[in-house]
């Protein structure tokens, strides 16, 4: 299933992004929140069968993100039909680790 990213809200601070299908129905969101230090990524695709599609959409545009402010840390949770999505550079990955 193809699934694509359709921005809600954006200003200097946050951002929220429908994940949508091809026929244009929600299948999850994205939501990034960043102050002066850290930027914060919440996701979730409700249907499993869309993991790998969330995963390719996602990843790049988070790499986007982070080389027009390489100066932020980013931390990311995203999900995936309840389960947790790993994505790379995420700085929290470590700590939620450590908190197992």
């Amino acid at each position: 299933m193809e699934i694509y990213i359709s921005p809600e809200f954006i200003n200097n601070e946050s951002q929220v992004y429908n994940i949508v299908d091809e026929q244009g129905d929600a299948v999850g969101y994205m939501a990034c929140v960043q102050d002066e230090e850290r930027m914060y990524v919440y996701g979730l695709a409700e249907n499993e069968s869309v993991e790998e599609d969330f995963k390719d959409l996602t990843t790049p545009f988070i790499e986007g993100l982070a080389e027009m402010k390489p100066d932020l840390d980013i931390y990311c949770h995203l999900f995936v039909g309840g389960k947790r999505l790993e994505v790379p550079g995420d700085e929290g990955s470590e700590d939620d680790e450590k908190s197992k």
